[in-house]
């Protein structure tokens, strides 16, 4: 007869005392959100609970029906396993029925005749439910052990005709065969499903607790983890820990090896399988991950994909990972069962199939699961081998955790000895900053070169080469660095470069490295070409990581602001398009965007960008992209006023140069604004030894010599500082800084001029400093030096740049001058270079001959222009223009632009 019993019929297993029963028992009944969802349910005319055996399902039930049958009548009803008697399990349904009214005794009902046929029963179930006065509630428990065709078609017809007073509550390790697409139409189908009856991590703690079992937060969370939330893993793992001398020993230890759980999934799982699945299931435990091509080539058969989906569908305990259901796991403990059970019965067979796995995932591109099975299989040198080829693939995919797991692998004397697997770990630990011992790992596996083959010799050679750069580029050995430049240039250049195994992902690398060595030293021609090639080639070959750091460095504004601007917006957009917006690579773009905002007067802007570059930085990676930071924060501190601030920052900044080696090119400025931040503080001895062991470089504007002639300002002697300063308007601007620091040599004589008395050779100063400043807006050098006074001895009749004077003068009296997006705005035809020279004269008070005359042009060319103009901005007169070119920022008005997240 199908069983009303409420013991539940599960393979024997070892069994705990009563108390612990008591305390699993409470842990599960306590459960109060599982409780209530239920009660939930059962308000719509169906309910499935379906889940893998041991996930709680007939506890869950139990319970409810516990505290529900005072509320309502419960008929409960077990399926024998392996039911095929219709008849017998109606019968059981009805007895279940009956016994639900308590208002009649059982004794006095007449018996049932036993001629009665399956479907007359499921006639009689759906009488005795009409005829009781409350709603019943129908629980089938083990549902799945009912494999009577018969009998489903019959319940699929009881679902259908039963009073909607009635509800139906199917509890099974699978979906019920029956056709319930209607009633879910109709949302009268609620479900609970395994991943509603997985233990959270408090509840699974609370187990522990209730108990008695003390774990410490780390060893709780390991345990639940391993068993996923499992009822019977997480009951199983409490009865075990009960009686064991060290939990945290055992939880370390803990998998499906473990001898309760290995006989509950024998029991439950795998033994109720075909041959066909047992040996699949086997053969392919040793993957994490698999599909149905992967695990036919392990099985040796086909169909392994359709028995996957059946098991899934059956919720024997394997998940899949995708929408499609093409990618498969097991979980982690039937898993640990699973290659037990393998060594147990094929052990001879283990190395083989890892080797198959191995070469499967190599072709399909995962370098790392195939290392892995390689070392599984116990094959040391081709797992050395095949790791050093796709190390420089696994480091930019960021990996380098992978590689060193997989390291550790390795036994110790294949390690000492094998150059490949060094350089590995050379390359992970320049990735995690460890330059000491990158260094040691490099030069070891230089000593063992001699030991491979020649073609692979040749290849370790050009590898050592581009760590050997990266390495000194890190540790901002410049000079060094450059020493391999010949090396991998000609490599990059020769033809036959894939005949000396150089992958495109090492000269994307190599490419990177060398534009970036380049940037820091001032080679901004060589690094923009060798950047752009990287960045190229990156994208060609689908390395994103290569081409964001490539884009990172070009954003480094050594022609004009506008360009780099643009180039660093990008780099930080394809960062954050390919999910590295956290990375320490970022930061010389960050830093470099910072920057222009600080020399545009952005200041606010500036702030949110270097917020984002320290917090994704590691200055002991990358000391030369610190400099960088440290460096513009300093700019921003001077630019506000904030000296002490600044003097800290542009120490600092000196500070993380002096981790270089090589001549940093930021280095002479950071010099000149320390010792001109420390002159204003007073510190007038410490602001010229800073300046000391620089020389100048005459024929250029030279950031030292502005230092100095910045300190003899504040020492009160002006005319030291114009000596100093002699015949700037001559000299050329310095290498990478185009007219950064010939604004900054105006502005500085122009208060030198001011402080002799000499209002007119101070305003014809200023007014140069405007004209250098103006294609650039470069507002920064006027904050530096507040240079406020300056800019009043301008008369603004007599500037050909009275826009840009007045957002300088706005900045530094305090004003805010309005914000606007030009995004948002239509954007006009662009202007030509003489109709803007002709734009910025409109904001002033000169006539149109006047104009005429400053530009050296007829009164004809400038009515011309002015036409263009007007036409061009949708203006009608000279007032609405001013007001439509300040809006798009064509007159220096200060603009949004995009803010960083």
């Amino acid at each position: 007869m199908t069983n009303l019993a409420t013991t539940q019929r599960k393979p024997r297993l070892e069994q705990p005392t009563s108390g612990e029963v008591s305390v699993v028992t409470r842990g599960l009944l306590d459960r109060e959100n599982l409780l209530e969802r239920l009660d939930r349910a059962v308000t719509r005319r169906v309910t499935i609970i379906s889940a893998p055996p041991g996930s709680g399902k007939t506890s869950l039930l139990r319970a409810w029906t516990d505290r529900s049958s005072k509320l309502r009548r419960v008929a409960f009803v077990s399926v024998d396993r392996d039911q095929q008697d219709a008849q017998r399990f109606w019968r059981g349904v009805l007895d279940a029925i009956r016994s639900s009214a308590d208002s009649i005794e059982t004794e006095t009902q007449p018996a049932l005749p036993a001629a009665l046929e399956a479907d007359q029963l499921v006639d009689r179930v759906v009488s005795e439910v009409a005829e009781q006065d409350e709603p019943v509630v129908l629980i089938i428990d083990d549902l799945h052990e009912l494999t009577s065709p018969d009998a489903l078609t019959q319940l699929e017809r009881l679902i259908a005709i039963l009073p909607t007073t009635a509800h139906v509550v199917l509890s099974s390790r699978r979906d019920p065969p029956i056709r319930l697409h209607q009633f879910r139409l109709a949302g009268a189908v609620a479900e609970i499903r395994a991943s509603d009856l997985r233990f959270t991590v408090t509840e699974a703690r609370e187990l522990f607790a209730g108990s008695g079992i003390s774990l410490s937060d780390g060893a709780a969370s390991a345990l639940y983890e391993r068993t996923e939330g499992w009822a019977a893993g997480l009951r199983l793992a409490v009865i075990s820990l009960g009686g064991h001398a060290d939990p945290e020993r055992f939880v370390a230890e803990f998998s499906g090896t473990e001898r309760a759980i290995g006989e509950y999934l024998m029991a439950e799982m795998l033994g109720r399988q075909s041959s066909e699945v047992q040996s699949m299931l086997l053969r392919t435990s040793i993957v994490d991950r698999l599909n149905g091509e992967l695990a036919d080539l392990l099985a040796g058969r086909l169909g392994s994909e359709q028995m996957l989906l059946e098991l899934e569908d059956a919720n024997a305990f394997v998940v899949s990972l995708d929408a499609q259901r093409t990618w498969f796991r097991y979980h982690q403990l039937l898993a640990d069962f699973l290659r037990l059970e393998l060594r147990r019965r094929s052990a001879d067979e283990v190395p083989d199939l890892h080797r198959k796995a191995a070469k499967w995932f190599t072709d399909q591109g995962d370098a790392v699961e195939g290392v892995r099975h390689t070392l599984a299989a116990g094959d040391w040198l081709d797992s050395a081998r095949l790791l050093a080829d796709h190390l420089f693939s696994l480091t930019l995919d960021g990996q380098e955790g992978a590689i060193a797991g997989l390291l550790r692998s390795f036994p110790a004397g294949v390690s000492a000895e094998n150059p490949e697997l060094a350089l590995a770990h050379a390359a992970v630990q320049l990735a995690q900053g460890r330059l000491e011992e990158a260094a040691a790992q490099l030069a070891l596996g230089e000593s063992h070169v001699q030991s491979v083959t020649p073609t692979r010799r040749r290849r370790l050679a050009v590898a050592i080469a581009s760590l050997r750069l990266a390495l000194a580029r890190r540790s901002g050995k410049f000079t060094e660095a450059m020493e391999q430049v010949n090396l991998l240039e000609a490599s990059i250049r020769d033809k036959s470069s894939e005949e000396i195994g150089m992958s495109s992902e090492l000269r994307a690398v190599a490419l990177m490295n060398l534009g970036i060595v380049e940037t820091w030293s001032g080679r901004f021609e060589d690094a923009e070409r060798h950047l752009s090639e990287g960045a190229a080639l990156a994208e060609a070959i689908g390395r994103p990581y290569i081409e964001v750091a490539c884009r990172a460095y070009q954003a480094f504004p050594s022609v004009s602001l506008e360009p780099a601007r643009q180039r660093g917006r990008y780099a930080l957009a394809l960062a954050d398009r390919y999910g590295f917006g956290d990375r320490p690579v970022l930061a010389p773009a960050l830093g470099a965007v910072a920057s222009i905002e600080v020399w545009t007067g952005e200041f606010e802007e500036a702030e949110r960008w270097l917020h984002r570059g320290w917090e994704v930085i590691r200055p002991d990676v990358d000391p030369a992209a610190a400099v960088l930071l440290h460096t513009v924060t300093g700019m921003l501190h001077a630019a506000r006023g904030e000296h002490q601030a600044a003097l800290e920052a542009l120490t600092a900044a000196v500070q993380a140069q002096s981790l270089l080696t090589g001549a940093h090119i930021l280095g002479r400025v950071v010099a000149e604004w320390l010792a001109a931040t420390q002159a204003r503080l007073g510190m007038r001895d410490e602001a010229r030894a800073t300046l000391d062991g620089f020389s100048a470089e005459h024929d250029r504007v030279d950031a030292i010599e502005l230092g100095r002639a910045a300190i003899s300002l504040e020492e009160g002697d002006p005319a030291a500082a114009l000596a100093v300063l002699r015949d700037v308007q001559d000299m050329m601007p310095p290498l990478g800084f185009p007219a950064y620091a010939l604004v900054e040599a105006h502005v500085l004589a122009g208060l030198a001029h001011l402080a002799l008395g000499d209002r007119n050779a101070a305003a014809a100063a200023a007014e140069a400093a405007l004209a250098a400043a103006e294609p650039d807006r470069l507002i920064f050098p006027f904050a530096m030096y507040n240079a406020a006074e300056l800019l009043d001895a301008l008369p603004r009749h007599q500037t050909a740049h009275s826009a840009l004077l007045a957002d300088v003068v706005d900045l530094l009296r305090g004003a805010a001058p309005q914000r606007i997006n030009p995004g948002a705005l239509p954007q006009p035809e662009e202007l030509s270079p003489s109709e803007l020279r002709v734009l910025r004269h409109l904001p002033t008070n000169l006539t149109r001959p006047e104009i005429a005359r400053a530009l050296y042009v007829s009164i004809n060319t400038v009515n011309t222009h002015m036409r263009n103009v007007y036409s061009k901005l949708g203006a009608h007169d000279r007032s609405s223009a001013v007001q439509r070119a300040r809006e798009l920022g064509l007159l220096s008005t200060r603009l949004s632009g995009t803010s960083p997240k």
